[in-house]
């Protein structure tokens, strides 16, 4: 059973999506030049977390912290957006021809690639993309190892105990326990196999993240509040393009 069953519609975030860059247009032909950058989130979670709940939470706190529209991102959509060529292009119409972030994540990895270089060449165009733009949810995707180059992010991830992540299944996607825990390990290792062959990173290393959240303990709008209260902090406090080495 695919794992799309348990998010929301891919049409209606490819809406939001594009709605958001018609929003971006209009504000960059009225804004004038070196425009203080704007802060993005990603979004990482054991699978069986409730990463998409605590995103659609998101939503709703961070425009009432930065006053701007945020857009929620995640494989899916971007796998929607490669076959919707406008949107694709107007997302890396922003990009330019010489972007020095995507420069760097590329030649980081590029050298090392196995398989599905093309692929994943586009994938990281548009992460890093919409990451410039800024007030974007990335959910997924290795987003805070594809862009650790770039400052102004916060990056946060979910996990979970096994028997969290399988009643939490079962609940979401109407299945007995041992197809819930099929499908946990199944696309945990698909995660953990993307990380590794094409990041060179292990995802769930907590150096990547600035906080860390137990989803038993916690629940999706305890966890939302939590880091949005964070990002607006450091935002308040002038931290926002300031990174720890």
């Amino acid at each position: 059973m695919p794992e799309n069953l348990i998010i929301p519609s891919v049409d209606l975030r490819i809406g939001a999506l594009e709605e958001y860059n018609r929003r971006q247009k209009e504000k960059a032909h009225h804004r004038q030049k070196g425009p203080k950058p704007r802060p993005y989130i990603t979004l990482s979670r054991e699978f069986g977390c409730e990463g998409y709940p605590v995103a659609e939470n998101l939503l709703k706190l961070m425009p009432e912290q930065t006053g701007d529209q945020w857009v929620l991102v995640d494989k899916d959509v971007l796998d929607e957006v490669a076959r919707r060529h406008h949107v694709s292009r107007e997302i890396l119409e922003a990009l330019g021809t010489k972007n020095r972030i995507l420069s760097q994540v590329l030649a980081t990895f590029s050298e090392r690639w196995k398989t599905d270089h093309e692929y994943f060449e586009l994938l990281c165009s548009h992460i890093v993309s919409l990451a410039e733009q800024g007030n974007v949810i990335i959910v997924g995707l290795g987003g805070a190892i594809i862009t650790h180059h770039r400052e102004h992010c916060y990056d946060f991830r979910i996990f979970g105990s096994r028997e969290f992540k399988i009643g939490s299944i079962c609940q979401r996607m109407n299945l007995p326990p041992d197809k819930a825990a099929d499908l946990i390990e199944k696309q945990q290792a698909q995660i953990d196999n993307f990380t590794r062959e094409f990041l060179f990173e292990d995802e769930a290393n907590p150096a990547l993240y600035d906080l860390l959240f137990n989803n038993d303990r916690m629940s999706p709008d305890t966890m939302a509040r939590a880091i949005a209260d964070y990002v607006a902090g450091r935002l308040a406090a002038g931290t926002a393009d300031k990174r720890h080495v």
